[in-house]
């Protein structure tokens, strides 16, 4: 294992794209170790949150365009059927459900299934050079690894269909303002401000952190009644009774002697 960086520190898991010669781009040797390190990360007991970010100046310049594209074009309707349940890079389709938080420290282009990649995470922060497009449609064909699903839930349908249809590319500043990012830091500070997230969220409650992150997934295009119910239903039963009697106490102890809630 060598194209993709596994590090864990202070149960914060660093995965990192290492093939910064040709800006990330996937290759197949590369898809199998990304699968690799997101079953990896997934069953480790001492990781609760990823940061996924690439070497170089490139996040992830998407499939290789050389190795694992030309491949698909000789395979047959039964092998693209079977590939229904195995995306790119494992989480953006067949990996997707790992509810340990993910964060996409994104420090420059995520095109076409980097991208996906990208919109995989669960949370992304951009650094101002960041830039992000939907290069597919340029080659002749277009996104299959959950870039327009994930991209419709994140921006919308108008925007989904000028970015698709088009293939342009979005700079850091108006992904910021769309929404398909949180926020947008120097490069020198986006390693801190990932670390920074992680650090917010496992200040929380991590059971309660991964019901969440389900129940959202769950709770996409359902109707009204049965996403409220998913979402009580999850709620409630996500509490484990020691750790909130721990954390109510610890809450009440720095609250004011009047406070009642």
């Amino acid at each position: 294992m060598g194209l993709v960086l596994y590090d864990l520190k202070d149960r914060i898991a660093s995965i990192t794209l290492a093939r910064p010669d040709r800006k990330n781009a996937i290759s197949r040797e590369m898809n199998e170790e990304l699968w690799d390190v997101w079953r990896r990360f997934d069953a480790d007991d001492a990781a609760d949150v990823a940061i996924l970010t690439g070497q170089g100046d490139a996040f992830c310049a998407g499939a290789d365009l050389a190795d694992y594209i030309p491949v698909w074009l000789e395979r047959s309707m039964l092998d693209i059927r079977e590939n229904a349940a195995t995306g790119l890079g494992g989480i953006t389709r067949g990996l997707h459900r790992i509810y340990k938080p993910i964060i996409g420290a994104i420090n420059g282009w995520a095109l076409a299934g980097g991208f996906e990649l990208a919109l995989a995470c669960d949370i992304r922060i951009a650094s101002t050079s960041a830039r992000f497009g939907s290069y597919e449609i340029k080659r002749g064909f277009h996104h299959g690894d959950g870039g327009i699903v994930r991209l419709m839930a994140i921006v919308g349908l108008g925007r989904t269909l000028e970015l698709v249809l088009t293939g342009r590319d979005v700079d850091a500043a108006e992904a910021l303002a769309m929404g398909l990012v949180s926020s947008v830091v120097t490069p020198d500070d986006l390693p801190d401000a990932a670390l920074a997230m992680a650090q917010t969220i496992l200040r929380n409650g991590q059971k309660a952190v991964r019901s969440a992150k389900e129940t959202i997934l769950d709770v996409i295009g359902r109707d009204l009644d049965t996403a409220l119910k998913l979402e009580a239903i999850y709620g409630y039963s996500s509490a484990d009774p020691e750790e909130v009697r721990k954390r109510l106490g610890q809450f009440f102890a720095k609250a004011p002697p009047d406070r009642k809630a």
